[in-house]
């Protein structure tokens, strides 16, 4: 908004000179992450209060981690504010014409959705379980081959229009459209590898990337900042690949492809990141505030839109690494105590408990240990996805 607003003074009069300096991403992304940090900052006691007086508390699952007991009853559906502050100071310093911003809003403000009745039942219900994973499995799926189907199609276009025409056509043509090079996977740390996907594959590979950073966020969200700040961190290195990405020049000498329009997702990973430093003042040790499902989601879906949409699925992997083995160490503990079930007649497991933070907890870690090792561990591993834009 104050985007278009800058461009259309500084056409009245050169004494609106001045607001030049809002045509520059970078100037734009330092004041989105400004603009939600002092948002999130100053709703953060009142959206604390009003929960609590709805009396929206964390149940807390009996088989869990006693020492959490204590925690039942703090507010929970925090991410409420965090989307909030992202909202408005994206509209606020984003290119409005701007497709991708856009495409990311619809996944994160969709997952937050689904967050919210997820969260809103466990604590209408009392159930530590929300909503069913079938259910949830099916809304996510739902806007995730949304997400992808569009992405697939404006990979190369600049019009909604032109993005719908190419869906028809494909529809008429019996499925058969190629992707343009800039589509392909791309493998980091090497030149000229990449490899293509075919229609197909990017729907499926897209779908698979947004619904599964997701759930993996929402698997680590378990413990005090554990996973706001991983979030802050892997979405400003995605910010940094959107930038060179977009830029002509940056992105032909770093040899990434050049997507004319992801430089403004700058903005979006800007917000996110002071939105999530907000977040991060009430949920730090011990809590005032839980993110819940509505933030957990939400955040992981923009995450891996935004991934998706630079061609940095496999960075993203990288710098999520704490992410990604949570979600395995879930995958991993259900899958082989049903099979020792099924086999043996009694289920056996490989961690103490899953997700892996919890096995930490039951080994003896502290919860602020395992916090802040999680942090420095993602720290580290952002820095070798953002090595990856020189060491090609």
């Amino acid at each position: 908004m104050l985007y278009s607003l800058s461009q259309w003074l500084t056409t009245l009069s050169p004494e609106f000179g001045f607001f030049r300096v809002f045509q520059y991403i970078t100037f734009r992304a330092v004041m989105a992450a400004l603009t939600s940090l002092l948002i999130g900052l100053a709703f953060g006691p009142w959206v604390i209060r009003r929960l609590t007086a709805l009396k929206i508390g964390q149940p807390i699952r009996e088989y869990g981690v006693q020492d959490h007991i204590a925690k039942s009853g703090t507010p929970t559906m925090g991410g409420v504010l965090i989307l909030i502050a992202i909202g408005v100071s994206t509209l606020l310093w984003f290119d409005w014409s701007n497709r991708f911003v856009w495409i990311v809003m619809v996944v994160t403000l969709g997952f937050g959705a689904i967050g919210w009745v997820d969260d809103w039942r466990k604590v209408v219900h009392k159930n530590p379980e929300g909503m069913g994973s079938k259910e949830k499995y099916f809304w996510q799926s739902l806007i995730g081959l949304v997400a992808a189907l569009y992405l697939a199609f404006s990979v190369s276009e600049t019009s909604n229009l032109r993005v719908f025409e190419l869906f028809l056509r494909w529809v008429q043509s019996g499925f058969s459209t190629h992707l343009p090079p800039k589509a392909d996977l791309i493998v980091p740390f090497f030149k000229t590898i990449s490899y293509p996907l075919g229609m197909f594959g990017f729907i499926l590979l897209t779908y698979f990337v947004i619904v599964g950073a997701s759930n993996a966020v929402n698997l680590t969200d378990g413990l005090d900042g554990l996973a706001i700040m991983p979030v802050v961190m892997v979405g400003s290195a995605l910010g940094v690949f959107a930038y060179v990405t977009g830029n002509a020049v940056w992105s032909r000498y770093l040899l990434f492809p050049y997507i004319p329009g992801t430089g403004e997702l700058l903005v979006f990973c800007a917000a996110m990141a002071g939105a999530g430093l907000a977040f991060l003042w009430f949920n730090t040790h011990p809590a005032q505030l839980f993110m819940g499902d509505v933030g957990a989601l939400s955040l992981g879906g923009a995450l891996g839109t935004i991934a998706v949409i630079t061609r940095q699925e496999i960075v993203l992997g990288i710098m999520g690494g704490v992410f990604v083995v949570e979600a395995l160490s879930v995958m991993l503990q259900v899958g082989w105590f049903k099979f020792t079930k099924k086999r043996y007649g009694t289920g056996q497991r490989i961690f103490k408990m899953a997700p892996l933070h919890h096995h930490f907890e039951k080994s003896g870690w502290k919860e602020t240990q395992v916090v802040v090792r999680f942090w420095i561990i993602t720290m580290l591993l952002c820095l070798v996805g953002l090595a990856s834009l020189k060491l090609r």
